[in-house]
């Protein structure tokens, strides 16, 4: 399954986010050597929203992945949440219909 965690980001990320990046990325290439994370970044102009995709048997991972985040951690991160995401066409797709 895939699930989406989606970052509502503070409108001072960009002047803040320094500080704490090399930790955030530090822990999305671990999620990711895990096979856990499969992409991640922010959305441009604006970047007020951010989108980690992460893949497995439940949300557990996204849902963890957020509360160790030191963006969420330093209050970078306004809200977030995390959704199932069906996908359904390409070749990483976990429900394929032709």
């Amino acid at each position: 399954m895939h699930y989406l965690l989606m970052y509502e980001l503070v409108p001072d990320y960009l002047e803040r986010r320094d500080v704490y990046r090399d930790d955030h990325l530090k822990l999305a290439w671990a999620a990711a050597g895990r096979g856990e994370l499969q992409l991640a970044g922010a959305l441009n102009e604006p970047v007020d929203t951010a989108v980690l995709l992460f893949e497995g048997d439940s949300p557990a991972a996204a849902e963890a992945f957020a509360r160790a985040d030191p963006y969420v951690l330093a209050g970078l991160v306004a809200r977030w949440r995390v959704r199932q995401w069906m996908t359904v066409v390409g070749e990483g797709a976990t429900n394929p219909v032709r």
